[in-house]
């Protein structure tokens, strides 16, 4: 079928990526690769609608621009911190890991040497934007190992901007000798670092806040600098991408940070769908399956290797073998960087479409079997973990350090220290309880026991994690999370420990009172619909004092016109 127009060709385009994205949403997979098969099937190689060459690639790139923008602007170094070394070890160490047996793979495959380094390093990414969306639906992205995964993640993404920095300006540096081009690149380089930081601590301040005044003004000069940087990064042969990023950076600083970036994560969406078509239509069918052997033994070196060296890294440095294993999966795919990476190597001409329908390949099959991987992670660790028990520490002592040191005894174990749980933590002290508080938020902890509550690292789906409480002692353990499966695993674990106390869990409404009963809670806490109560309490308690006010008056007055 031929259009008439680009207009037409893009709308049918995009009516054949949504078709593709319901289904990919009804078999759970992240919308990448559902980005990827409509590039395939409007290529050349099934339909042939994709002719627009140059509005999609053009499209593309203003969407990768955008892409390393959010990045930048997401940057949270501190991240980095906040989960101590184990961050920069286990995604250094991964790095390594995977560029270095990769590259020996590859080249055991029969790759050249720089193709083997292309094909390495683009196994060593994954992504931060598949896993932060993976981790919030299943609501980790707070826990233990959902943190360290960002944090590693984050080590990636800087990382990823170096590769990006070295493949681009060298490639752009023309002729010259090593060294000439390593001063020019540094020269290049350290001129737009500290733009970026005269940006950020001059520029920038005052002038968001002028522009925040207009919500739309401010994400139009978002979207106007991130392409504006990346369009002069390229124009003296540096990266576009690294200029986008840098942009990103100078505004990460500033408050106005979440509202640019809420609002230009839809879209970075939109626009990278043209990057994915683009890389799908280019994608040869008859290439593609000549590399599916390859495809398949690095595909299996992802999924395995890589969570394996960061069960090994994180048990090495004293975490327990289901935090590294649930943190290990979130690497054991490739990332979209991955992808334009290898589209890089191709534009630059150091890669033949065979290297990247292979890149693609393994993309699609490890981004797609990661996901099942992650969100069945629970049944896959209960499948693994005797094997796993050899990275494990006799002593996880980094887990147990990351607590205060709890009681002894404890005569209430409370579950869960958010906003419910803290209240009922303060409300239990003024009766001179013995408490141990359990949650799965360091930071959460670290609040806690700044309050001065004993507190202990503990994660209720964790098969071993009531070996762990003082049950001896306790009379009574009071769950605060409002979901039904970790309740159920809770109230699993205190009976196979023998648990003769009394289980309080809570729930959302009156249909999983029930639930919660028919699993032996012995009472259940409603947040909601106690704290919807207590406020028409105390609404009705003022809507009285304020009618009692006004009839005194009301009388006082009349008085006063008596006399």
């Amino acid at each position: 079928m031929t259009f008439s127009t680009v207009f037409h060709e893009l709308a049918a385009i995009l009516g054949i990526a949504g078709v593709i994205g319901v289904l990919a949403l009804k078999l759970r997979q992240p919308l990448i690769i559902s980005y990827i098969l409509t590039g395939i099937v409007v290529g050349p190689a099934v339909l042939g609608w994709a002719s627009g060459g140059s509005e999609i690639k053009l499209l593309s790139s203003i969407g990768i621009s955008v892409l390393l923008f959010v990045v930048g602007l997401k940057l949270d170094v501190g991240l980095i911190r906040s989960v101590g070394p184990v961050a920069l070890a286990t995604g250094l160490g991964q790095i390594v890991f995977t560029a270095l047996f990769g590259f020996l793979l590859c080249l055991g495959l029969g790759f050249a040497p720089v193709k083997a380094i292309y094909i390495a390093v683009c196994l060593t990414f994954s992504s931060t934007i598949i896993i932060v969306k993976l981790l919030s639906d299943k609501r980790e992205i707070d826990s233990l190992h959902g943190r360290i995964a960002v944090g590693f993640l984050v080590v990636q993404d800087i990382a990823v901007i170096l590769a990006m920095i070295l493949l681009t300006s060298f490639a752009n540096a023309g002729g010259g000798g090593f060294v000439s081009q390593a001063l020019r690149l540094l020269l290049v380089g350290t001129a737009f670092v500290l733009g970026t930081a005269a940006t950020m601590r001059w520029v920038m301040p005052p002038l968001l806040g002028r522009l925040a005044q207009n919500q739309e003004l401010l994400v139009l000069f978002a979207v106007v600098w991130a392409v504006g940087l990346a369009a002069l990064a390229d124009s003296v042969n540096f990266s576009k991408e690294v200029g986008a990023f840098l942009g990103g950076v100078s505004i990460a600083s500033t408050p106005y940070r979440e509202a640019i970036a809420s609002r230009l994560t839809g879209l970075r969406d939109f626009l990278l769908l043209f990057f994915f078509i683009d890389l799908g239509s280019g994608l040869s069918l008859s290439a593609a399956g000549l590399q599916l052997g390859p495809a398949l033994v690095l595909s299996v070196f992802v999924l395995v290797g890589n969570p394996l060296i960061v069960v090994a890294i994180m048990g090495a440095m004293g975490y327990r073998r289901r935090t590294g294993f649930l943190a290990g999966l979130t690497v054991a795919q490739i990332s979209e960087f991955s992808l334009i990476l290898a589209a890089l190597g191709l534009q630059l001409g150091q890669l033949r479409e065979g290297e990247v329908s292979l890149i693609t390949l393994v993309g699609v099959i490890t981004i797609g079997l990661s996901t099942y991987m992650i969100l069945g992670s629970d049944r896959l660790y209960g499948w693994l973990q005797a094997p796993l028990r050899m990275f494990e520490r006799s002593t996880p002592f980094s887990e147990i350090s990351g607590s205060a040191s709890g009681p002894v005894r404890a005569d209430v174990v409370l579950l869960g220290l958010g906003r419910f749980g803290s209240a009922i933590y303060r409300q239990l002290q003024t009766h001179r309880l013995s408490i141990l508080g359990i949650d799965f938020d360091p930071q959460a902890l670290r609040l806690a026991a700044a309050h001065g509550l004993p507190v202990q690292y503990g994660d209720s789906e964790d098969p071993e994690f009531t070996a762990t409480l003082p049950l001896s002692s306790a009379t009574v353990v009071v769950s605060t999370l409002p979901s039904l499966k970790s309740n159920a695993a809770i109230r699993h674990g205190l009976e196979t420990a023998g648990f003769q106390g009394r289980f309080i869990a809570t729930a959302h409404d009156e249909a999983e009172v029930v639930k919660l009963e028919a699993i032996g809670a012995q009472r259940t806490l409603l947040p909601f619909l106690d704290a919807a109560e207590r406020a028409a309490e105390l609404i009705v308690n003022d809507l009285s004092k304020l009618h009692s006010e006004a009839e005194q008056q009301g009388l006082g007055s009349r008085s006063h016109v008596i006399e």
